[in-house]
């Protein structure tokens, strides 16, 4: 795993048991990668856990954020290279969906067998286009939006120097997630898993049905209670999900998620 100083990867939990895989975590358009820190007693003892810490919020908020997905996918390709030549699973929610998703695709190609399973969180298909947009909106509204929506603590909303630093990665993340599509010529040459909430205003369940084309080694569709911000509200079925699929001590889900078409 990569030492504290890092600057792209916040170490939060270590592997104890074998086989290990490290679970590497994207947070959404302009959340702290400490928001992972709660999953750490929860996971398997075979599960370690490494954050992605990505220029413009958290330690890194002085830092302008990747202005478009080359540059972005790049650089965050070369900081986890050291962590793809290892075992390891990919998890990102919303925004750090598509780009776990992107990565994966990467690291498929650079250490082919290496990745376990990418996990995508209220995320919806490469196909489907997201609307309304929200990136070009005037900041008053688009505040608004981000308020609505969600996920942002009220501390924060009611700070207006925090949303001053902070709104420009948010807004530059929410703009590359309503700019992306599909990038890659071929299906997913890893076990994918996508999650979604039930009453998920901004990814639907709609916007989830046809992942299953974006995946060549199989793909579920897992169906969790909660809105877009599901990960946090119903933080332990989410771990279910991943231990049932990662972990080596059989635990199972205290209440099975719906799927279809488990690989």
């Amino acid at each position: 795993m990569a030492p504290d100083g890092d600057r792209w990867l916040l170490p939060l939990k270590e592997a104890t048991r074998e086989p290990a895989v490290a679970l590497i975590c994207f947070p959404y358009a302009g959340g702290n990668p400490t928001l992972f820190r709660p999953w750490a007693d929860d996971l398997d003892d075979n599960v370690g856990m490494v954050a992605v810490r990505l220029p413009g919020r958290g330690t890194r908020i002085n830092e302008p954020s990747c202005a478009d997905w080359a540059t972005l996918l790049e650089r965050a390709s070369d900081a986890l290279d050291p962590l793809l030549r290892a075992p390891h699973a990919f998890f990102g929610h919303s925004f750090g969906g598509r780009l776990a998703y992107e990565l994966a695709h990467l690291a498929a190609v650079e250490h082919p067998g290496r990745t376990r399973r990418l996990f995508v969180s209220g995320c919806r298909s490469p196909n489907r286009a997201r609307t309304p947009r929200l990136h070009h909106l005037p900041d008053a509204e688009f505040r608004t939006a981000l308020r609505d929506m969600g996920g942002m603590p009220e501390d924060l909303m009611a700070s207006e120097p925090l949303l001053r630093m902070l709104v420009p990665a948010v807004r530059n993340d929410i703009r590359l997630a309503e700019l992306w599509d599909d990038r890659a010529v071929m299906p997913l040459d890893v076990p994918l898993t996508v999650l979604y909430g039930r009453d998920d205003p901004v990814d639907p369940a709609a916007t989830m049905r046809s992942w299953p084309a974006f995946a060549g080694r199989g793909c579920e569709l897992v169906e969790l209670p909660g809105a877009h911000f599901f990960l946090e509200t119903h933080r332990r079925l989410v771990l279910d999900v991943i231990n049932e699929r990662l972990g080596t001590s059989g635990a199972q889900a205290r209440r099975r998620p719906r799927s279809a078409g488990r690989p």
